[in-house]
């Protein structure tokens, strides 16, 4: 490989300057001591001289940025010039022959890979920038050779330079120049590829929403779902409606304690569950004992539980039937009346609680327009005000509800209203997860 003969050989190791090198003739002297051993003229000059200067502090060691050479030939080629880093370091450097030498020195202490064309085929690139992705690589070339010098760096070199125009100040830039540009690529690539994972992530957490079946019904439905994880899509909250064939509507809105992805999961696998089982005919206790059985199964502890409100609506859409599961009661809203609670005396225990827990169900007449929410207890935790830790409660959804609706607000529009006033009052974004589900008649 012909380098240019600019001195200074890759072999050479720089010496480190040990503490007090540099410092003078007398450095390392005993204080008390004066030249060629002599004592002191004066006592006092032993008992005033100030104590040895004490080097700064230095900082982490700077590891010198390493270059690696793949020259079929290094003990004919002339010696690469002496190069500084961008900080004044000196550059390392060290020789491979070929691929396979190579290969056992691509380590993350090389910064820079040398390949010259005249050597070797671009066959050879491929296989080095394969094997070192996380490299940055120069090659050389002649001015004859450009076409290929520029097929290099398509295929994935960060630059090429002409052998005879090659000298220390350009090649130590050019290293310098390569690194960065590799280390930029690397920031980009990792940048778009998290954000393709969070695109992916959003499209899977968007997917697993669920979606009402509820073709033929009369009921109107509205839902708004905020996960408590910052930019998740899911949280531990779950929700879903169901009309099945003789013309009943199921709604179900729970929670699973806890937050992050792990609840995230369960939830939507108690999700699927529940509409598998009302698909297959199951109801009330009988579906709250096999959902239970589900979670024990699927909880990653013994300590996960999950609370859950389901309401059946009859075909004609004037009676219901509610079973909770250590779950917040659903609210009630008719026309002329102010809002209010479904009665909870007959709930049961959290899914996940007790092994052979039963859950009663309440028969409740709806008559013929009104409407139903049903929310997880995120909602109701918000504070009244943010310099104080009154909870909101179910008393202060009721009034926040009751104004939405005395504004003319329903469906989509009352849920946001609801949602933006508990926040306003809590002061800030609420805490923990928050779904909430409207369904409305007449």
């Amino acid at each position: 490989m012909p380098w240019p003969a600019l001195g200074g050989r890759e072999e050479d190791v720089v010496k480190p300057v040990s503490v007090g090198e540099g410092a003078g003739a007398d450095a390392g002297r005993s204080p008390g001591r004066s030249p060629a051993g002599t004592a002191p003229a004066d006592a006092s000059q032993v008992a005033t001289a100030p104590p040895p200067s004490v080097p700064a502090q230095a900082g982490p060691p700077r590891h010198a940025e390493t270059l690696l050479v793949i020259d079929a030939d290094p003990a004919g080629s002339p010696p690469l010039p002496e190069l500084t880093d961008g900080r004044g370091g000196r550059v390392r450097v060290r020789t491979a022959r070929n691929l396979t030498e190579a290969e056992r020195l691509f380590s993350h202490d090389v910064h820079c890979i040398l390949l010259d064309l005249a050597q070797f085929d671009l066959d050879l690139l491929r296989e080095v920038l394969r094997l070192a992705p996380g490299h940055a690589v120069l090659v050389l070339t002649g001015e004859d050779d450009a076409e290929r010098a520029v097929e290099a760096v398509r295929i994935g070199a960060q630059d090429y330079l002409y052998r005879d125009e090659l000298d220390a100040r350009l090649l130590g830039r050019a290293i310098r120049y390569a690194v960065e540009r590799k280390q930029a690529d690397r920031a980009q690539r990792q940048l778009t590829e998290s954000r393709l994972r969070a695109q992916e992530n959003a499209r899977l957490e968007r997917g697993l929403l669920p979606t009402p079946l509820l073709d033929g019904s009369s009921l109107r439905f509205a839902a708004r779902y905020r996960p408590g994880r910052s930019r998740a899509l899911l949280g531990g909250d779950f929700y879903d409606t169901v009309r099945t064939a003789d013309g009943t509507v199921h709604a179900m809105i729970g929670d699973v304690c806890g937050h992050g992805p792990d609840e995230a999961a369960l939830g939507v696998e108690l999700r699927i569950a529940w509409r598998a089982l009302i698909l297959a005919g199951l109801c009330g206790d009988r579906l709250l004992a096999t959902l239970q059985q589900v979670l024990e199964y699927e909880r990653r502890s013994d300590e996960i539980f999950a609370t859950l409100c389901m309401v059946d609506i009859a075909p004609d859409g004037r009676r219901a039937g509610v079973c909770l599961a250590g779950h917040p009661a659903p609210l009630l809203a008719r026309p002329g009346t102010a809002p209010r609670l479904l009665p909870e005396e007959a709930a049961g225990p959290a899914l996940g609680l007790l092994p052979r827990a039963r859950w009663a169900r309440t028969g409740v007449e709806l008559g013929g327009a009104w409407s139903l929410m049903l929310y997880t207890d995120g909602l109701i935790e918000g504070r009244v005000a943010a310099d104080t830790r009154e909870r909101l409660g179910q008393e202060g959804m009721l009034r926040l509800v009751d104004t939405a609706l005395a504004s003319g607000a329903e469906g989509e529009g009352l849920l946001d209203d609801v949602l933006a006033d508990a926040r306003r009052l809590n002061g800030e974004e609420l805490a923990d997860d928050v779904a909430a589900l409207w369904l409305s008649r007449g």
